[in-house]
């Protein structure tokens, strides 16, 4: 998994990706997500679940794609399963904290 935090004004984005969809382009009817020409979005340290479990405590917008990605926020209860949306099979979802 890749974890990135990217912080500004008005807190922490965080962007998790499962390491071997980096430099994949999926699309799927009206959905795009192009994950190399913005893999540096997601690119950041090398990482496990545990410590994107720590992590995810503080942020202001969270973006996960992937399975185990996903799967931690599943975990930590901060998604149920019909919030996470899908392209190509492939699990993405976006938290926002308002």
């Amino acid at each position: 998994m890749y974890l990135k935090i990217h912080e500004n004004a008005n807190g922490k984005v965080i962007a998790v990706c499962d390491k071997e969809l980096i430099g994949k382009v999926f699309e799927e009817e009206d959905k795009y997500l192009d994950l190399d020409t913005h893999k540096g979005f997601y690119m950041g340290e090398q990482t496990d679940e545990h410590n994107v479990r720590k992590i995810l405590g503080d942020f202001q917008s969270v973006n996960l794609v992937g399975n185990r990605s996903v799967g931690v926020a599943l975990e930590l209860g901060m998604i149920s399963e019909e919030d996470v949306m899908y392209i190509k099979e492939t699990p993405y979802i976006q938290i926002y904290k308002i």
